[in-house]
C-alpha cells in the first residue's frame, strides 16, 4: 500500500513536471547504457568464445558461471539450477529487488553448434559488424538483459522493479521430461505480471515478437491387408497401407492448408511389407515388393498453430480423417507436444505499442509486430499464458542464425539495451497498462 501511495505521488509530480521527473532520468539511462558499451562487447566476445553447443553440458555451465559473476557485481542474487535431471546443462536464475512490478527476462546460454563445430570464435568483420556462434542467437540477447538492469542501476531506479532473470541452457534442443526441464521458467512466468524475451526475432530491430507459433510432432500409423497386387480394391482385399496413407495425408491438406498461421509437414513417410522405423534418429528400413500389397506404413511429422485453440482443431479434423478409413485398412494418429503458441492477445499489442513509442522517441524508428510465421517456437511460449503481457524479439539483430554465417549488426547492442531499459523504466513507474481480454 505505501508502494502504491508513494508511486501516485511520484506520477502526480511526474505530470506537472514531466522534464523533471522522467526526461532526465530517462537520459541517465541512455547515457549509462552509452558508458556500458566497451564492457559489453567485451563481455559478449568472453561469451561467443564459450562453446556452449546444447549437449556440451560443460560448456554451458562455464558461460552459466560467466553470467552468474556478471550479474552478481551487478547485485543480483544468482543460483544455478542443475540439468542432470532432464539431461542438459542447467539454467542459470539472477533475481533483483522486492518491490514493484514483477518482470521476467528471458534468454537462454545453449547454441546450436556443437562442441567439436568449426565455427568457434568471435571475429570482427568492420566496424560495425561480428560473427560468432550464438551471437545473436542469443547471447547477444543475454549481455542487453544485464546491461539495461545495469544502467537503471546506474540511474538510481533499478530498485522500483522486481526482476528475475532466467538463462535457460537447452532452449535450442529441449530437456526431458518436459515438466522438469521447464520448472524454474514455469515457476517464474507464475510469478511475474509480464514477460521480455531477448532472442532476436526474425533479425529486423524494426520488429518484435508478440505471437510465436506451438511446435508439435505427431505420428501416423496405417495398416492395410497383405496380398498380390492383382488384387487391390476387391472388397474383401481392400486399398493396402499405401494408398490409404495417401488419402490420409492428402485430406489433411485439403483441411489444414487454409487455416492462418496452421501448418503441418510430413517429415518421414515409409509403407511396405516390413518396417523398422528408428524413433530416436530418426531413420528407418523397409521391404516392400512391386506385386504386394504394402501392409504397413508409418509417417512423422511436425506441426505449428497459433493458438491453443488453434491446436484442438487440428487434433480434432486430423483424428476424424485418420478415421475415416479405406476398405480393409486401419489408421492411428497421435500426438506429442513440445512447445506451446505464445498466443496473440490484446495485453501483448499493447506492450509492443509502448515498445514502439519509446523506440520513436529514441529516434529509431516504429516497431510492428513479426509475422508469426516468420517466428519459430522459444522459451517465452512457455511463460507467455501465465503472465499479463509477454514481448519477444528484443535481442541483438543479425543474420544468419543457426549457421556459420551467424553475423550481429553491433549497432544494435545499444539501440536495443536502450530501449529495454527505458520500457523497464516506465513499467516500474506504472506508466504501461494492458487492456483486459
Amino acid at each position: 500500500m505505501l508502494y502504491r501511495c508513494l508511486l501516485s505521488v511520484y506520477l502526480m509530480l511526474g505530470a506537472l513536471s514531466p522534464a523533471l521527473a522522467f526526461d532526465m532520468t530517462e537520459d541517465a539511462i541512455r547515457e549509462a547504457v552509452h558508458r556500458g558499451q566497451a564492457d559489453a562487447l567485451a563481455l559478449l566476445e568472453r561469451a561467443v568464445n564459450i562453446n556452449s553447443g546444447t549437449m556440451n553440458t560443460g560448456g554451458v555451465t562455464a558461460l552459466g558461471e560467466l553470467f552468474a559473476e556478471a550479474f552478481k557485481d551487478a547485485g543480483f542474487d544468482t543460483r544455478w539450477t542443475d540439468g542432470e535431471a532432464f539431461g542438459r546443462g542447467g539454467h542459470l536464475v539472477a533475481e533483483h529487488g522486492t518491490q514493484g512490478p514483477k518482470v521476467l527476462l528471458i534468454g537462454h546460454l545453449d547454441t546450436v553448434f556443437a562442441k567439436d563445430s568449426s565455427f568457434q570464435r568471435f571475429s570482427r568483420i568492420d566496424e560495425h559488424h561480428a560473427a560468432g556462434p550464438g551471437i545473436t542467437d542469443m547471447k547477444g540477447g543475454d549481455v542487453i538483459i544485464l546491461y539495461a538492469a545495469k544502467a537503471l542501476a546506474d540511474a538510481g531506479v533499478l530498485d522500483k522493479l522486481q526482476l528475475r532473470v532466467v538463462l535457460t541452457g537447452d532452449e535450442e534442443s529441449r530437456g526431458r521430461p518436459l515438466e522438469v526441464a521447464n520448472a524454474e521458467l514455469i515457476q517464474a512466468a507464475d510469478w511475474a505480471d509480464i514477460a521480455l524475451g531477448f532472442e532476436d526475432g526474425d533479425g529486423d530491430p524494426t520488429t518484435a515478437v508478440t505471437a510465436r507459433r506451438s511446435s508439435s510432432e505427431w505420428q501416423l500409423l496405417v495398416k492395410g491387408k497383405p496380398a498380390h497386387s492383382s488384387q487391390i480394391f476387391r472388397e474383401d482385399i481392400g486399398f493396402g497401407a499405401a494408398l490409404e496413407t495417401a488419402r490420409i495425408l492428402n485430406a489433411w491438406r485439403e483441411a489444414l492448408s487454409s487455416i492462418p498461421n496452421l501448418t503441418f509437414n510430413p517429415g518421414l513417410v515409409m509403407a511396405g511389407t516390413d518396417l523398422n522405423h528408428d524413433g530416436a534418429t530418426t531413420r528407418g528400413t523397409v521391404f516392400g515388393k512391386n506385386n504386394v500389397i504394402a501392409q504397413s506404413a508409418i509417417v512423422t511429422g511436425g506441426m505449428r498453430a497459433i493458438s491453443p485453440e488453434q491446436i484442438a482443431h487440428a487434433e480434432s479434423l486430423m483424428r476424424k480423417i485418420a478415421a475415416e478409413n479405406l476398405t480393409q485398412t486401419s489408421a492411428e494418429v497421435s500426438f506429442n507436444h513440445g512447445y506451446p503458441p505464445m498466443a496473440p492477445s490484446k495485453g501483448n499489442d499493447a506492450l509492443l505499442n509502448h515498445y514502439s513509442v519509446i523506440s520513436k522517441e529514441l529516434g529509431y524508428g516504429p516497431v510492428k509486430a513479426v509475422d508469426p510465421r516468420r517466428a519459430g517456437a522459444a522459451d517465452i511460449s512457455f511463460a507467455a499464458s501465465c503472465v499479463d503481457a509477454a514481448l519477444d524479439g528484443l535481442g541483438l539483430m543479425g543474420e544468419g542464425g543457426h549457421t556459420v554465417d551467424e553475423v550481429a549488426d553491433l549497432r544494435t547492442l545499444p539501440q536495443q539495451t536502450q530501449r529495454a531499459a527505458i520500457l523497464l523504466y516506465r513499467i516500474a513507474n506504472g506508466e504501461i497498462s494492458f487492456p483486459t481480454e
